[in-house]
């Protein structure tokens, strides 16, 4: 008997590998799904990614699919494909934790959410929900109510957070795609930290239906893949307008997917600098150059006032999450994490001048980016100030000085998070190195296509990489 490994069922394997796999008949959905579960209860205990595993659902589902192959009916281009979601998707028969202790009393889950319905309407197959930062409100994955995630590439490493479970989950090999979302930089983040390809889209691009909310008016819902064609795929298959989601653009679905062979021919791309090109982070900053000799981008230009629109992020979060958690913090303040919580407390006493103030200067910035891309196509700039911290480490460095790590991961995500345009990160790996370091590929507003295609264009000339963490 041929071992699943022989029947073709590698942790290395993406999205098209599996799907066409399952389809071509090498080898079935069943065998895909044994596979991923046999990894995930051999490994996780180390990695901390899943809060909950579904296995006989997802078998289930894999047997019906397999069936639906025998009988030469279409079984969808996500065919057999397992993956994971964030806790804070509602997934039917569960209860969604956010991460939180609270919400451990909250009854289950009814109806996934929108977006798993989505994909597994293009048969994918969930296979469960993963670890995260309480109430999506953390940048370093450690969560104090549970185990926390760590970083597969080095498991004394932080994973990033808020979505630290969907990032380490495709790093270590368990599945080729997860879900996670960014407020302030929560995919973006994680996908720095642990080497992935991450995707924060246009605000309002795709649904939030069913899922536990942090900001109402930053929150995104977004993929991890280890390449940008699996990005590609899975986004294709999120798209369009949500009746149930009145946050949800209504607007049509754009596939990207047959988009990337055109690569960044007539493409404009430049490289962010000012705020974004700190002295001192050498890495972040070589890492961005590596990006942009090999996308011909020979420009710098200045986003301005990206610091101020750091400062106006950071005031609608904790204003908005703190009103959110209000009543949580009158009746059970102590079942928070005590940094959560006073964050969140905070935001309550926030003057309501100030946070006016903040979203007046919103409309100013999103205007000025807008003119900046009516020149540009795509911006450069760091994902992280640094390869990924030790898990006990309290500071990073920023420009030769040592700053709070909690609050200084996100330091380039939250400007771009602020005026809900889209992003696409890649990883870069230094030889020798164990950690990787991302850059973000910023695009104008509903052109996730570009970035896709600009990505995809660094992974096929062997800039970026996405490997399977060595974790046996």
């Amino acid at each position: 008997m041929t071992s699943l490994l022989d029947q073709g069922c590698s942790p290395q394997l993406g999205i098209l590998e599996i799907s066409t796999g399952i389809r071509s008949g090498r080898f079935t959905a069943r065998a895909a799904i044994e596979h991923t579960l046999a990894r995930i209860e051999r490994l996780d205990g180390r990695v901390g990614a899943f809060t909950a595993v579904l296995a006989e659902r997802a078998l289930a589902r894999a047997d019906a699919i397999d069936a639906r192959h025998a009988a030469g009916k279409p079984v969808g281009a996500l065919a057999g494909v397992p993956f994971a979601v964030k806790n804070l998707y509602d997934i039917a028969g569960l209860v969604t934790l956010a991460g939180s202790r609270i919400n451990r009393d909250n009854p289950p889950a009814t109806r996934d959410a929108a977006l798993i319905e989505r994909l597994e309407g293009q048969g994918a197959i969930c296979v469960g929900a993963l670890n995260m930062g309480e109430y999506a409100y953390d940048f370093t994955g450690q969560n104090t109510h549970g185990v926390p995630s760590r970083n597969p590439h080095a498991l004394d490493h932080l994973a990033g957070g808020s979505s630290s479970g969907p990032a380490s989950a495709v790093a270590a090999g368990f599945v080729p795609l997860a879900l996670g979302s960014d407020t302030n930089g929560a995919i973006r983040v994680p996908a720095s930290l642990c080497g992935l390809f991450g995707m924060k889209p246009t605000f309002g691009r795709l649904s939030r239906a069913r899922s536990f909310p942090f900001v109402a008016s930053l929150d995104h819902m977004g993929p991890l893949a280890r390449s940008a064609r699996d990005l590609a795929f899975a986004y294709d298959a999120m798209q369009g307008p949500d009746p149930d989601d009145p946050s949800c653009a209504q607007r049509p679905a754009q596939p990207a997917l047959f988009e990337l062979g055109r690569g960044i021919e007539g493409l404009r791309i430049a490289v962010a600098g000012g705020y974004f090109h700190p002295e001192g982070n050498r890495d972040a900053l070589d890492a961005v150059r590596r990006c942009a000799k090999a996308l011909d981008a020979s420009e710098t230009i200045e986003i301005p006032q990206a610091a101020v629109a750091r400062a106006a992020a950071f005031l609608i979060t904790i204003t908005e999450g703190g009103a959110l958690h209000r009543n949580r913090l009158r009746e059970r303040a102590k079942d928070f994490a005590p940094g959560v919580r006073d964050r969140l407390i905070a935001g309550n006493m926030v003057p309501a001048t100030w946070v006016n103030a903040a979203h007046r200067f919103r409309h100013w910035f999103r205007a000025e980016m807008h003119r900046i891309f009516e020149r540009i196509d795509l911006i450069l700039a760091p994902a992280t100030p640094c390869r990924a911290p030790r898990i006990d480490a309290t500071t990073i460095e920023v420009g030769g000085q040592a700053m709070p790590l909690r609050a200084n991961l996100g330091l380039f995500t939250q400007p771009i998070s602020f005026i809900g345009l889209p992003v696409v990160t890649v990883p870069l790996w230094n030889e020798g190195e164990k950690l990787p370091i991302g850059v973000q590929i910023i695009a104008p507003a509903w052109r996730e296509d570009l970035a896709l295609r600009a990505a995809w264009a660094l992974e096929t000339a062997g800039v970026v990489r996405a490997p399977v963490a060595d974790i046996e």
